[in-house]
């Protein structure tokens, strides 16, 4: 087996055991959002990619042709972003509009390979501030991300690569869960 594969088949084994919370945060978030709350995601690079892919499988669609549900990936509006960088910081890219999109019982996924991403963490510190569920998918536990969200579901790989695949897989799964909830 190619040694990609191996690293990928071997965290997939690890994180099996994970199942029974992505279930839970699917039906958690099933609730949510047919309740009328919003998903708000963020993360940085290919973080960034897996959350706009979140978000697009929840205002499309997964499998099941469904309503729309609000989800928001919050680095996809670059004007928004470029602005609160140069005016607040990079920092405050992903807080601010936490504060500005986010209401208490709304969920907020942040993801980061490393869990040290610092605007993810103001991300995540903002939605507990705010009244957010927060989630993280990371990469190894322990990581400050991990720590200062309300849940984490950590990734048990050292490369970003494997954790970033891994993240993709558990966001089909979530979107799974979420489609069977009856609407």
């Amino acid at each position: 087996m190619h040694h990609h594969l191996a690293k990928l088949s071997d965290a997939i084994r690890e994180l099996d055991g994970e199942t029974v919370k992505i279930h839970a945060w699917g039906q958690k978030l099933a609730a949510v959002l047919t309740g009328g709350g919003r998903l708000l995601a963020c993360g940085n690079g290919g973080s960034a990619a897996e959350a706009q892919h979140l978000t697009a499988e929840l205002v499309g669609r997964f499998r099941a042709d469904r309503r729309p549900y609000a989800a928001i990936a919050l680095h996809a509006d670059t004007s928004t972003v470029t602005a609160i960088g140069n005016d607040f910081g990079p920092e405050s890219v992903f807080a601010r509009q936490v504060h500005g999109h986010g209401r208490p019982g709304d969920v907020l996924i942040c993801l980061s390979t490393s869990g040290t991403s610092a605007n993810v963490l103001a991300a995540a510190a903002a939605g507990r501030e705010c009244g957010l569920l927060t989630w993280a998918l990371t990469g190894p536990a322990p990581n400050p991300l991990a720590d200062l969200c309300d849940d984490a579901l950590p990734v048990p790989a050292a490369d970003s690569c494997t954790v970033q695949e891994l993240h993709l897989a558990l966001i089909h799964m979530l979107c799974d869960v979420i489609e069977e909830v009856p609407q």
